[in-house]
């Protein structure tokens, strides 16, 4: 027998022989060989992209209701503009929170196994706004339901580990913008149903949104349990959060990432509350604020994996420092429709172009985060002799363990969003305070990406 019809025959034992730890678990997983991910690798990794995709689709969609449920919020129910953007920041930040436990869930658990509970959790959240969201609930009330929706934000992170372990390096950048990318989607594709609802049954029937979702959500856990896997050999590193937490690479990529996700998820909860208080004439009814609404999501999250794949060809550091330039240019645009312009058409245009540059740059900056650990690993390797299969493992699990951190730390930034445009319609009665924090915030991002990762050469030039 050939040395490759020998890897072969060990990939059907791989995936015909059940685990001791059950028929859903993989003890002997090796994406990074080639015969083994050309025979059996890419069809299970493919697989179990696909579901994890659905779970973390539906996982945005029930974190993303309450930017469409504040366009249900009449007059009956007493909360003016502020108080609606503060409804839309507690769920982003409960999300956040989350996103840092459900990362090393899928070590403790599996990646298949935390799949479905994280999917089954989602119907808490969606239980709650159809027992309590009627006219005369109080404001605290809603507040409390709308932290709940943070649940359905810990899935990005989660799944993200989960699919990073299923991937060669070749292939992250591409299988980790798929994964995001269709999970981004989750966003839109809520604002499309909110409007199907509003259309249809009109802004007095609310709880119709989670009619909808509540079976989805029950499809999806069904999905992970029939067709997704356990890696046995997805496990942390013994610390991995306390090292990744040493590390300045760590918290460099969470600010970057506040930047380019902080922005997507920030806007994507917030757009439509925006458009209602700057052009309040040409939105008589929420009806037409959510037409516009799921443009800007929509193509921020279609165009992730193109980030990731032009990550890997051009390198994601320089992809992202041109990006955050775009969206500077892009939030200057939006300010100038604010302002001296007043165009409503130009207002938007801006707006779906910052979400088209946040979700370049999601695919670019997660990108970076494997590489970042990758390059460690070879320059010890060729510094120090170190034994490469070895330090390329560890650099896969602490590559997982700070796409946790940055996921939590950047879903933070949606976060602050929503409170700058709090604050800037509080003290101004407008949004351009927000606006010129938001280009301030970008040129700072790029200088810290040119500063680190492209100033001058070294072992991390190549990320």
């Amino acid at each position: 027998m050939t040395s490759s019809q020998s890897i072969a025959a060990q990939v059907g034992t791989t995936t015909e022989t059940p685990s001791a730890k059950g028929k859903y678990w993989i003890d002997d997983w090796r994406p990074e060989d080639e015969v083994f991910w050309q025979t059996t690798g890419s069809r299970v990794a493919r697989r179990n992209l696909v579901f994890s995709v659905l779970s973390e689709h539906i996982g945005f969609s029930v974190w993303s209701l309450w930017s469409v449920l504040v366009l249900f919020l009449g007059p009956e129910y007493g909360i003016d503009a502020a108080g609606k953007f503060l409804l839309t920041a507690v769920p982003t930040l409960f999300g956040a929170g989350l996103r840092l436990p459900y990362t090393f869930a899928v070590a403790k658990f599996g990646g298949r196994n935390w799949t479905i509970i994280s999917a089954l959790l989602l119907l808490v959240p969606t239980v709650l706004i159809a027992i309590v969201l009627t006219p005369g609930v109080s404001y605290t009330t809603l507040l409390v339901v709308a932290a709940f929706g943070g649940l359905g934000g810990g899935n990005f992170a989660s799944s993200m580990a989960n699919i990073n372990a299923f991937y060669p390096a070749k292939y992250k950048g591409w299988a980790l913008g798929v994964n995001a990318g269709g999970g981004n989607l989750g966003v839109p594709a809520v604002q499309l149903v909110g409007l199907l609802v509003l259309a249809v049954a009109g802004a007095s029937h609310p709880r119709v949104m989670v009619a909808i979702y509540i079976p989805l959500i029950v499809l999806a856990a069904l999905g992970a349990a029939l067709y997704m896997n356990n890696l046995t050999n997805a496990m942390n590193a013994k610390g991995a959060m306390r090292r990744v937490a040493r590390d300045r690479h760590t918290w460099i990529m969470s600010f970057l990432y506040i930047g380019t996700f902080g922005s997507f998820i920030g806007f994507g909860f917030a757009f439509g509350q925006v458009l209602l208080a700057e052009f309040p004439q040409s939105f008589p009814t929420p009806v037409k604020a959510a037409a516009l609404t799921f443009l800007g999501p929509l193509l921020g999250s279609l165009i992730r994996p193109f980030g990731g794949m032009l990550a890997d060809r051009l390198g994601g550091a320089r992809v992202t420092f041109w990006n955050f330039l775009a969206m500077a240019v892009s939030a200057g645009v939006v300010l100038l429709a604010s302002t001296a312009v007043r165009s409503l058409p130009m207002f938007v245009i801006g707006f779906v172009l910052i979400f088209v540059f946040s979700g370049l740059g999601n695919g670019s900056t997660y990108k970076m985060i494997p590489a970042i650990f990758r390059a460690k690993a070879q320059y010890n390797v060729e510094t120090t002799g170190a034994d490469e299969p070895t330090e390329m493992a560890k650099a896969q699990r602490l590559a997982s363990a700070l796409i946790g951190i940055a996921g939590a730390i950047g879903a933070f930034g949606g976060v602050l969003v929503n409170l700058a445009f709090r604050q800037s319609f509080l003290s101004l009665k407008n949004g351009n305070g927000a606006y010129l924090s938001f280009i301030a915030f970008y040129f700072v991002c790029m200088f810290v990406t040119w500063f680190v990762y492209l100033r001058k050469a070294h072992h991390l030039s190549g990320v």
